[in-house]
């Protein structure tokens, strides 16, 4: 009874752990950007390349999205580019 009691509890508490999306070591759901979105990432990205912070911040705020997706976004946007050239 011990031993078999003691998974059970390690067990509930990834289950219970509805802050980290995605769960313990699990991936985050791609993001789905709206054509606005899409829109607004490539004209701030045609003026500059790398963004700092109280740009990423501000943004991030505009348009309703976390700093870690604007961040991703452009370091996928920078792969593009390197790939394409």
């Amino acid at each position: 009874p011990g031993a078999g009691g003691q998974p059970q509890p390690e067990a509930g508490l990834e289950c219970s752990s509805t802050e980290e999306p995605g769960g313990r070591g699990g991936r985050r759901l791609r993001t789905a950007f709206s054509a606005e979105q899409i829109s607004t990432l490539e004209s701030s990205f045609q003026r500059q390349q790398y963004l700092g912070a109280a740009e990423r911040r501000k943004l991030a705020g505009r348009m309703r999205l976390s700093e870690v997706q604007i961040k991703t976004w452009f370091q996928n946007r920078r792969m593009k580019l390197k790939r394409q050239l």
